[in-house]
């Protein structure tokens, strides 16, 4: 597991938006709303995980992960998952 994921968004080749540490978010008590409407992980407000919460337009998107900090943290894994927020 990566220690503090980044999460990017693109389509084609146009950058949508990011994100590092939901909790910081603008939106963050949104993006815990809409975790719960759609009983997905747990997130705890301290924790890194890296969270979008937008709309989106039919067609292809592409999720880009890496890691936030030092070299030697860079490595792991990374999960990504997709809702349809009610």
């Amino acid at each position: 597991m990566l220690a503090d994921p980044k999460l990017q968004l693109f389509t084609g080749s146009t950058f949508l938006q990011e994100n590092d540490n939901w909790g910081t978010s603008t939106n963050a008590a949104q993006i815990f709303g809409a975790s719960v409407a759609v009983v997905a992980f747990a997130l705890a407000l301290e924790s890194k995980d890296a969270v979008l919460l937008l709309t989106l337009q039919p067609g292809s998107y592409t999720a880009q992960i890496s890691s936030v900090g030092p070299a030697a943290v860079n490595i792991g894994a990374a999960l990504v998952e997709v809702y349809e927020v009610p």
